[in-house]
């Protein structure tokens, strides 16, 4: 990875404060730009055989819309089946289980997918949707009682745990990497694959690797007693949307519009019932009440069209060498579905 101009890495960033201070801004608001999704009246309105849809999802808090889609009948209302398969492991295994025609939908970070799209010519999915336009809060954690790594700056050259290669946690390294200035090329010495974040949280700790990056809120209560097992010596925020919604290009259009509008309807019950939102992660999801109020102020959920946040994203990505320059025209041709998401909700 070469080094970046200073004026380069200021325009780069300048975004990434923009979206902070829009984060600290949002309190409980969920954008409600998606309404009109889910008000309009359809006339006629086709009937779905049970169709059976295989998604993919990380069992986090963000999986929450997808849960009560599930839970509240929207996928049923809409003639569909939908086969709900956690991935502990992240975005990273679940663009394996795409490429292995083992998923119809994935629901992940929008930097693994977009990276996935730029590994190959003939990519056999494409971003369809946004599904969190807020920012992530990636922490960056070493082991509790690692003395040895000061902060981020001390990660130079070090060894940086990735649940896969081409996961959203070893994308993001790379970015923090720009964002530190590190001139080494890599930027670390390497990236031992730990598969989970229990893992990673293990590898810390027995100095198979130095760091690792994984979502705040996860991450948080693993810094405090009793739970106590981590560092944190940082974060970064992504200056993206940061979750996407992504199908196998053999999932026909009509299904498709049916599991958006389901997800949709989701995402609308949690909007309108947030104690239940709130009572559903810290009793299903390993987080405490405290954490789950918190998070909910931070949240934007939005389906809608993809093609600028990763046009945004792709842009960051090449100047952070995770993409190669020129290949940016044939990524957003080939694998980005182009439209506004109304399109899939109607």
């Amino acid at each position: 990875m070469g080094v970046c101009s200073c004026g380069e890495l200021n325009r780069v960033f300048n975004i990434q404060m923009v979206e902070k201070n829009k984060l600290a801004s949002h309190g409980r608001i969920i954008n409600n730009n998606y309404q009109h999704f889910n008000t309009r009246k359809f006339a006629h309105q086709q009937t779905i055989s049970q169709m059976s849809i295989r998604v993919g999802y990380v069992p986090e808090h963000f999986s929450t819309p997808i849960q009560f889609a599930q839970l509240h009948g929207f996928f049923q209302q809409n003639g569909l089946k939908v086969d709900l398969i956690a991935y502990p492991s992240g975005s990273g295994h679940m663009i394996t289980s795409l490429n292995n025609n083992e998923l119809d939908i994935a629901i992940g970070l929008t930097e693994a997918f977009v990276r996935g799209v730029a590994d190959t010519t003939d990519v056999p999915y494409e971003i369809i949707s946004t599904y969190v336009t807020s920012p992530l809060n990636w922490a960056v954690s070493t082991g509790v009682n690692r003395d040895d790594i000061k902060g981020v700056a001390s990660l130079e050259n070090k060894k940086i745990g990735v649940s896969r290669i081409g996961s959203g946690s070893y994308v993001m390294s790379y970015v923090l990497a720009l964002e530190q200035q590190f001139k080494s090329n890599p930027p670390y010495s390497d990236w031992p694959i730990c598969n989970t974040f229990a893992h990673l949280r293990e590898a810390v700790n027995d100095k198979t690797c130095d760091a690792f990056m994984w979502e705040y809120f996860t991450t948080k209560k693993y810094y405090e007693t009793p739970h106590k097992e981590l560092k944190m010596v940082g974060n970064i925020y992504t200056p993206w949307p940061s979750w996407v919604v992504v199908r196998n290009k053999t999932l026909t259009d009509q299904q498709t519009r049916s599991f958006m509008k389901a997800l949709d309807q989701g995402i609308h019950y949690f909007k309108d019932h947030q104690e239940e939102a709130v009572e559903y992660i810290y009793k299903n999801l390993d987080y405490s009440e405290s954490d789950a109020r918190e998070w909910l102020s931070t949240v934007v959920f939005q389906l809608a069209g993809a093609k600028d946040a990763m046009k945004q994203t792709v842009d960051l990505l090449v100047v952070a060498g995770v993409l190669k320059h020129g290949q940016e025209p044939d990524i957003l041709k080939r694998n980005l579905k182009t439209g506004h998401c109304e399109t899939w909700s109607t």
